[in-house]
């Protein structure tokens, strides 16, 4: 399970990282992106923008509002997380996700992810990245648009797709991790017309020489917290690194100037609320 990431980038970083416009909005750094927040993603609709959506998917068919976080790659096959897993990606099958994973993909933005924060065998909970500040970057994710009958609000919401563990990260103890797009995958991922074997092929662990974590402090399981202290290192690195700055972080002035934006996701949101903030792409 991935429940917990983090998107530190500054708006810049993140339009010269996936070459889009000059985006009209303020990318407050969030060290603690948990279930229903707004979180910055790219969607299929339109490649060009950075919008927001409720991370946790409620699919479309849904009676009442749901918070799926996470898509299984391979479906109900590999329940055992084998790393050597060479199954059909029985996510085109799912009920909640066959419709998303063929027209409604997205980029998650990302400049780290951690495990361990919530429900995981193993607790302690550890910060993984790219090495050589290759960050931001792209985990793959799927979004849906669900309408509540009761009151006629849309939300639209999304979910990270995961896969079996790759070596880097069952040296921290988990079995899961996100799926994560190299540079020539994103834009196919976008593309309407890539086909659909193309999309499951995409489906993998991401190479773990390019990855490294290491262990931060347990504040980081409450979705409360929310301060750059939660991505300091507690410990040794799983893999040694001559370079000890992980990050490029926003300035002091910039994070002050953009505090204001992210109160909706310090605070328990209602779905009119969210709506007003999410409803950025009409009917589907």
């Amino acid at each position: 399970m991935c429940c917990r990431y983090i998107l530190v980038n500054t708006i810049e970083q993140i339009e010269n990282r996936f070459g889009l416009p000059k985006q009209n909005i303020i990318l407050a750094p969030n060290y603690n992106i948990s279930t229903g927040m707004l979180a910055a993603v790219i969607t299929c609709i339109k490649p060009k923008e950075v919008q927001y959506l409720v991370f946790g998917m409620t699919p479309f068919h849904a009676k009442k509002e749901m918070h799926l976080i996470n898509a299984r790659s391979e479906g109900e096959s590999n329940r055992s997380d084998n790393p050597d897993f060479k199954g059909a990606k029985g996510i085109i099958q799912d009920k909640d996700f066959r419709k998303p994973i063929r027209s409604q993909r997205c980029l998650v933005l990302a400049s780290a992810f951690v495990k361990g924060a919530q429900n995981e065998v193993y607790s302690k909970p550890f910060l993984f990245y790219m090495r050589k500040h290759k960050n931001p970057f792209a985990i793959a994710g799927i979004w849906d648009q669900w309408l509540n009958t009761a009151n006629g609000e849309t939300l639209n919401s999304f979910s990270i797709i995961t896969t079996s563990a790759n070596s880097l990260i069952q040296q921290a103890g988990f079995r899961r991790m996100p799926v994560i797009l190299s540079d020539t995958e994103e834009k196919k991922w976008l593309h309407p017309e890539t086909g659909l074997s193309q999309i499951t092929h995409m489906l993998n662990q991401f190479d773990s020489k390019l990855m490294n974590a290491y262990p931060v402090d347990q504040r980081i399981k409450n979705v409360d917290e929310n301060d750059k202290q939660l991505i300091k290192p507690i410990g040794e690195r799983i893999l040694k690194e001559e370079e000890t700055t992980v990050f490029r972080h926003q300035s002091s002035q910039g994070y002050h100037h953009a505090a204001k934006s992210r109160l909706a996701d310090e605070k328990k949101i209602t779905l009119a609320e969210r709506n007003e903030q999410s409803k950025i792409f009409g009917n589907v």
